[in-house]
């Protein structure tokens, strides 16, 4: 999935990735490069570029566990309301005054703002303001993805941040499965993190394609490199607490090679849908994963 915006420091073309080698190497670098990698390079070397100024870049050399008040899998945050209608094909169809899908964990600017109120009342649920706890509960609580426990690196620029989240191998290392991307929605300073997408490498996921109005079923496409691959995929709607549509087991693997499926799925519409792809099993049962934003 590709968002209309990019990562800080990202050329046209590549896309970002991360190799994370050890934490001598980490201390060196993290405050001013961060890794690209070219698209479908199968894990080839990156190069590291130097960041605009104004990029904050937060290594995080341990997991970042979802923090107290955090949400269980497939919950929405009690503070979101119903998704506003969507508009005809082609269309963004973000939350109004939002120039984004407005995924997670909020509907709309609206939601966000009740839970504004509630933090600025008691302090309620701080979480949505950090942008790796939010990536994290996102892809452990909303999306189901439980070993995935790792807030790798964070690179925040103005309004937007890219989070790279993923699990260490049995050697210790860290393994990056996405890179979320995420943006702040509504006003004010403590205006919290939405989830609009991920920045997608070696899994991608290309149809339906970003902020497309769609129907059951729905059909599902992308490029994925690996061997031996076993795609999942499943559609979420921001106020289910299960999914509402899923296949499993679409056989994947080679260089760059195309992927595809059709989802049969069951949503109240018009409402903004998740649709995510994940593939593992060699290591952990989720390695990667891509998602992308639509309406119904």
């Amino acid at each position: 999935m590709t968002t209309n915006s990019e990562p800080p420091g990202r050329r046209t073309g590549p896309l970002l990735a991360l190799v994370v080698v050890g934490v001598a190497l980490v201390l060196a670098i993290a405050a001013t490069t961060y890794f690209i990698a070219h698209r479908d390079s199968g894990g080839g070397t990156p190069e590291s570029v130097t960041l605009p100024p104004g990029t904050t870049v937060v290594q995080n050399s341990a997991g970042v566990p979802p923090p107290s008040g955090g949400v269980t899998a497939g919950q929405p945050v009690p503070s979101t309301i119903a998704p506003q209608p969507g508009t005809t094909a082609p269309s963004t169809a973000p939350a109004p005054g939002f120039a984004h899908q407005a995924l997670w964990p909020f509907a709309d600017e609206a939601a966000a703002a009740l839970w504004q109120q509630s933090y600025r009342d008691g302090g309620h649920q701080p979480w949505h303001l950090d942008p790796a706890a939010t990536a994290l509960n996102f892809t452990q609580g909303y999306l189901g993805y439980d070993n995935l426990n790792k807030a790798v690196l964070t690179t925040t620029k103005g309004e937007e941040s890219w989070v790279t989240v993923g699990f260490d191998n049995p050697n210790g290392v860290a393994i990056v499965a996405a890179m979320l991307h995420l943006a702040r929605i509504g006003t004010g300073a403590d205006a919290p993190w939405e989830v609009i997408g991920t920045d997608d490498r070696t899994l991608s996921l290309d149809n339906p394609v970003y902020g497309a109005k769609v129907n059951s079923p729905l059909a599902v496409g992308g490029h994925v490199t690996g061997v031996d691959e076993s795609l999942r995929v499943q559609v979420r709607q921001l106020d289910k607490a299960q999914a509402v549509g899923e296949i499993p087991g679409i056989p994947a693997g080679g260089q760059n090679s195309p992927w595809s499926g059709s989802v049969p799925f069951t949503a109240t519409c018009p409402g903004t849908l998740t649709v995510a792809v994940a593939t593992g099993g060699h290591i952990e049962a989720v390695e990667r994963f891509a998602i992308t934003g639509v309406h119904c």
